[in-house]
């Protein structure tokens, strides 16, 4: 028998949708049981395809079975991803199948939008790991239009792409991003446009402290307050701009250089003919930026785990690891799991959240991060067919 907690949110969203599905194109208007519609344009028309496809939102089971297949998919994605980078050891992936009943209630008990816009993004990466970079800023600009937490991987990504193409290179894949934005959003904007903006890119919506995963152990008019909020901001700020000078850029030469054309750069290191230390490379950068996000986040909801999850291995065997360091590095994944399984969140698990937190962080920053490569292709390869890949 479906817990009674399950319909919630699916229902929100069906509700939310049927407006347009009705014709209503004024974005303040598509409001559900849970409160206003507060997503971009994409996911409207994702949940409008689920909304069709299960007689107007009344087949749970069918949607069930849809986020399973979506579940298994996303698997396959994060696994490809690993692969590439040959850091994980084999025995991880276990617990990234098998151990969270939270990520498994997140996708196919409850349904949410996070994991359609995470899937989305990690086929993104893997089309970043094959330096197709255009067709990935497109899919990665469609999982921000379902939820805009995947904007906690930009700053990683726009590092990435200045160190790939320069600053006017790299403008034309940042066009492709905000292009897909406007067409999808431009039913709403021509109506709204005011409406629109306000209620799908809202960055300063409050959160409920009921709801905090990480944040217990405050109170609650502080965990309100808006100068903790813009402190966070600040530490969030900071921490993407030492890890981008100190962790992500590893020459000699000052980071500005980023913003020259490839060409015309000092070469930053020998150029390396291994493809799996350059994968290594851009997943570091782009995990480790919205890992960055999560812990300044001004609150984590039960949903939000899936942000992160399948990059918490990464993120814990990416520096160099002995033998009797593994088990300590299963036990915060485990610490990790029990905090986000503990219904409602205690001071405890809280503390224990950021703890976990703070010892990831540590190891990332004094660990030996993945060494950057040229972009160039190998000697051995045509020149042609490394310039037609990276478009």
């Amino acid at each position: 028998r479906r817990p009674a907690d399950t319909e919630i949110d699916w229902k929100a969203y069906m509700q939310e949708v049927e407006g347009f599905a009705n014709g209503t194109l004024d974005y303040t208007q598509l409001k559900g049981d849970t409160g206003p519609l507060v997503y971009p344009a994409g996911f409207v028309y994702i949940f409008l395809g689920l909304y069709h496809a299960t007689g107007r939102g009344s087949d749970i089971r069918l949607a069930q079975y849809l986020f399973a297949g979506l579940y298994l998919l996303n698997l396959l994605l994060v696994f490809r991803i690993y692969c590439r980078t040959n850091k994980v050891p084999p025995y991880v992936f276990f617990f990234m199948c098998c151990a969270s009943y939270r990520i498994h209630s997140i996708f196919v008990l409850r349904l949410f939008n996070d994991p359609v816009a995470m899937a989305i993004l990690f086929l993104a990466i893997n089309l970043f790991l094959e330096e197709h970079w255009s067709w990935g800023c497109l899919l990665f600009s469609l999982a921000v239009s379902v939820k805009m937490n995947i904007l906690l991987f930009a700053p990683g990504l726009l590092f990435l792409l200045l160190q790939r193409f320069g600053l006017l290179g790299c403008i034309p894949k940042l066009c492709i991003c905000a292009l897909l934005q406007v067409v999808l959003g431009l039913p709403f904007l021509l109506v709204n446009p005011v409406g629109y903006l306000t209620r799908s890119f809202d960055l300063g919506r409050q959160f409920q402290f009921k709801w905090t995963v990480n944040w217990r152990f405050l109170p609650e008019e502080v965990f309100q307050n808006r100068v903790f909020h813009a402190a966070l901001l600040l530490a969030h700020l900071a921490g993407l701009g030492l890890f981008a000078l100190h962790r992500w850029h590893s020459s000699k030469d000052n980071i500005l250089t980023l913003l020259k054309d490839p060409a015309k750069r000092k070469p930053a290191s020998p150029r390396l003919t291994v493809n799996n230390i350059l994968c290594a490379w851009i997943v570091f950068i782009l995990f480790s930026s919205n890992f960055l996000g999560v812990c300044c986040s001004r609150s984590l909801h039960y949903q939000f785990y899936v942000w992160y999850f399948h990059t918490l291995p990464y993120l814990l065997w990416c520096t160099p690891t002995t033998k009797l360091a593994h088990m300590p590095k299963v036990l915060l994944l485990g610490v990790i799991e029990l905090c986000w399984n503990t219904y409602p969140s205690t001071v405890c698990s809280s503390l224990s959240l950021h703890i976990c937190h703070g010892l990831i962080l540590l190891q990332l920053w004094y660990g030996t991060a993945p060494t950057p490569v040229s972009h160039t292709p190998p000697p051995s390869r045509k020149p042609t067919a490394m310039s037609k890949k990276a478009q």
